[in-house]
């Protein structure tokens, strides 16, 4: 009876030892891809839907694990079209492998195209305008449709169809040059205000080259509103 028992007892742990841990999982490609995503995503702190695909053949650790993870070791100086990215992979914390992958990387994005057509400075109208999905690792300089308010205005004209990018549009001026602007020069508590001459246009927080009338020094100050600057000590 005893010897019976002894086998059943060998029996029992030779059968746990080969069960697999509860709830422990391969790690997937699609997993992998996941975590790498969110990972650049983070680093880089990056807007938009970015998409990765893995150009050269991957393979799983050959092991199980309940949690997985995967850690960036070297990125990329910039996100861009292709990157080499090496990473190391951790199963339940423990190191599965490291390895080098070549990624080729979209960020999808909306961004301004012309509805209709856009006079030179015009004043920028959404309703002028519809939101396109792009890739803006392709269209680095398209205009986010994200931005753009009644500060802003069209520097040439647009035709209807084409993606906006930064060159198409300027912030408004509320400095033009040749007018005569109210400077508030600031010191603590302090604040006397006077009149200068705008030698160069400026939007808001633009510096601008304003020239005191009397004695006839240039010196900078900071655009705060319309015709007014400042400048602090």
């Amino acid at each position: 009876m005893r010897a019976l028992l002894l086998s059943f007892v060998l029996i029992c742990a030779v059968t746990a030892a080969a069960a697999p841990v509860a709830d422990a999982t391969p790690l997937t490609r699609d997993d992998f891809v996941t975590a790498l995503t969110a990972d650049l995503v983070r680093h880089f702190n990056l807007e938009g839907d970015l998409q990765l695909e893995l150009l050269r053949p991957w393979a799983a650790p050959a092991r199980l694990a309940r949690k997985w993870a995967v850690e960036v070791t070297e990125y990329p100086s910039l996100p861009a079209t292709s990157m080499l990215v090496r990473c190391r992979v951790l199963a339940d914390g423990e190191p599965a492998a490291d390895c080098t992958v070549t990624l080729r990387a979209l960020l999808w994005r909306d961004a301004w195209a012309a509805r209709q057509p856009l006079a030179a400075n015009a004043a920028f109208d959404a309703a002028a305008l519809e939101a396109r999905r792009v890739d803006f690792f392709r269209e680095r300089d398209a205009l986010s449709a994200t931005v753009g308010d009644h500060d802003f205005r069209f520097v040439r004209s647009i035709q209807p169809g084409r993606l906006l990018t930064w060159r198409d549009v300027a912030r408004r001026p509320l400095v033009r040059k040749g007018d005569v602007v109210e400077v508030a020069a600031i010191d603590g508590l302090l604040q006397i205000t006077m009149k200068g001459l705008a030698m160069e246009s400026g939007a808001a927080g633009d510096t601008v080259t304003i020239r005191n009338q009397e004695s006839r020094k240039d010196f900078a100050a900071q655009v705060v509103a319309e015709n007014r600057v400042q400048i602090r000590f």
